[in-house]
């Protein structure tokens, strides 16, 4: 199983969840990161960041928008968002304010404003988690944005 699946099972009601773009792979990333954002225009963004994950060889316009019309978006909308570039400041925007939280990879993770870097297992979660939530962890706060989050 894989971990974010089982950090929302075990911690449902307890943790929330923002995601910010840090798109590190080239041009392609930084049109997805835009992508997400529009679907989430749409109230899918989870759903479509699912898809990209499972399909990060394809993120050419034809499949980003391609996504989008599997998810049952309003094509027309999410195409003008994307074509029209109304999320790159966002994007730009949420990669920079990773880099001054130090963020120099991805995927990046903070819990109660303490950096859990790369792929890392349930258990590493479930240390830094358990710690946030009995007051024992703590870090510098990481300011969180409303958009994204679910």
């Amino acid at each position: 199983m894989q971990t974010l699946p089982q950090i929302k099972q075990a911690y449902e009601g307890k943790i929330r969840f923002v995601f910010r773009n840090f798109p590190v792979h080239g041009q392609p990333a930084v049109k997805a990161a835009e992508a997400a954002l529009c679907a989430d225009d749409q109230g899918k963004f989870w759903e479509y960041q699912d898809l990209l994950f499972a399909h990060q060889s394809a993120l050419d316009a034809a499949s980003l928008k391609s996504y989008a019309a599997q998810l049952g978006l309003d094509t027309a909308t999410f195409d003008q968002c994307l074509d029209e570039g109304e999320k790159t400041a966002e994007v730009q925007k949420d990669a920079q304010d990773a880099r001054s939280y130090g963020v120099t990879g991805t995927p990046a993770f903070f819990i109660n404003g303490r950096l859990v870097s790369g792929a890392q297992s349930f258990s590493v979660f479930q240390r830094a988690i358990d710690a946030a939530l009995t007051g024992g962890a703590s870090g510098t706060p990481i300011p969180t944005v409303p958009s994204s989050s679910g």
